[in-house]
């Protein structure tokens, strides 16, 4: 996908956004995971990471770089699902972090 500079800004406002909720209800971690959990080949390293950390050191971690360098977005993106599933089966609500996924899903995907 050959982004626009406003893209890269939107998605950037919006990983801001997802860290600061993240971080609201309690989810951001100040310790990476090791090495070997970050080093996973399934996807969102579901065998190796709870969720909200594949989210902050993944995800987050990469759309970072993308953003800063300019690299090419993804063509489509649907983290959002995800988040709800992990979500369902938790104490503390993730409603606010799933809209502002559900948001950058939809500028990653264009629609």
């Amino acid at each position: 996908m050959c982004a626009s500079p406003d893209i890269f800004s939107d998605v950037a406002d919006r990983l801001l956004s997802i860290e600061a909720e993240m971080r609201r209800i309690e989810v951001w971690s100040s310790e990476p995971p090791s090495d070997e959990a970050l080093a996973s080949t399934q996807p969102f390293c579901i065998d190796t990471l709870a969720f909200t950390e594949w989210l902050q050191f993944v995800f987050l971690a990469r759309m970072k770089v993308i953003v800063e360098q300019g690299h090419g977005l993804p063509d489509v993106s649907g983290i959002a699902p995800m988040a709800e599933e992990y979500f369902r089966a938790r104490p503390e609500s993730g409603e606010r972090l799933v809209r502002e996924l559900e948001a950058i899903d939809r500028l990653i995907s264009g629609s």
